[in-house]
């Protein structure tokens, strides 16, 4: 019998990031591989409508709507509900078929509190968060939360499709590789969300400077730019003490290569005075593709001989 949120979680992985679909396919679990897919498809259809900007058409191929404020917030309200539902056992019979896709996926979680449903309710309460903070300023604490969820839910998203039921360590350094990311991916985007109405520089310190969220070419905003890469490095070390760690060689290669990817970023945004760009092509280079091609051989190599001296 066909599987048909399997084929469409394929086809809207596909299209929407072909890194991720040729990672999914050769290191995550086999038997959980359509699940992943799942997983990335269900959040990439509702943080596209999220962030659809109404006064012009949505970008991609998908056909995303583009919603009213009103529209948005109660699109948002009924995904949150049909996820609780779903947890509760209750599946409605009037799902559309992305919504289909986030049943399937609910009911093949495997034990209670998993991994899974840590990344589910954590990355949804980041997108609900985007879909209320459009227009508006985010505060200090606002901004440290966001990154803080965002790091919870990749990470524990990676380990649980990755080595699932594998005993990984719970440590203090075990979401900030993530998070470090997570402070590249928003200076990546920085230009293009402030245009959009997301603005991801604090309003504490844009008041104490006396500047707004479009004068990125002043001294004021390129210093916290430049504070925010220092803290993504610091992050990026510890984080990878972590990974260094892990007994799974495919959740360690994942790792790297997710910090490689946004390390990449802030390369370039040092490489500019740390004044940010429209948009950043790293990944098209193709020096980025062999840096990760033989990230993952090095991490192989490193990870027998880390295994033979401990088990010696």
């Amino acid at each position: 019998m066909k599987d048909t949120t399997a084929v469409l979680a394929r086809s809207i992985t596909w299209a929407g990031s072909k890194q991720t679909y040729y990672t999914a396919r050769l290191l995550v679990d086999k038997d959980l591989v359509n699940d992943f897919y799942r997983a990335y498809a269900y959040f990439r259809w509702v943080d596209d409508i999220v962030d659809a900007d109404p006064s012009r058409d949505a970008p991609g191929s998908n056909d995303i709507p583009s919603l009213s404020d009103d529209d948005r917030i109660a699109f948002v309200r009924r995904q949150k509900e049909l996820i609780n539902r779903l947890y509760r056992s209750e599946r409605p019979d009037d799902l559309v078929p992305e919504e289909e896709i986030i049943a399937d996926l609910i009911s093949h979680d495997r034990g209670e509190n998993s991994g899974l449903q840590s990344f589910i309710r954590n990355m949804f309460a980041i997108i609900e968060f985007d879909a209320y903070r459009r227009g508006r300023l985010i505060s200090q604490q606002e901004l440290t939360w966001y990154t803080d969820y965002l790091g919870k839910s990749v990470t524990d998203g990676l380990l649980y499709f990755i080595g699932n039921g594998h005993p990984y360590l719970t440590t203090n350094n075990r979401y900030l590789a993530a998070e470090a990311a997570h402070i590249a991916h928003l200076l990546r985007d920085m230009l293009p969300d402030t245009a959009d109405g997301f603005v991801n520089i604090p309003r504490e310190y844009l008041e104490a400077h006396d500047i707004s969220p479009e004068d990125v070419n002043s001294p004021a905003f390129r210093g916290w730019v430049q504070y925010r890469v220092e803290q993504a490095r610091d992050n990026f070390r510890e984080g990878k003490r972590y990974l260094d760690e892990l007994d799974v060689l495919r959740c360690k290669i994942v790792g790297y290569w997710y910090c490689t990817r946004f390390e990449g970023v802030l390369d370039t945004v040092e490489r500019d005075g740390y004044t940010l760009r429209a948009e950043y092509n790293e990944r098209r280079n193709l020096s980025t593709w062999l840096k990760i091609a033989w990230l993952g051989v090095s991490v192989t190599l490193r990870h027998i001989a880390h295994q033979r001296f401990r088990d010696s």
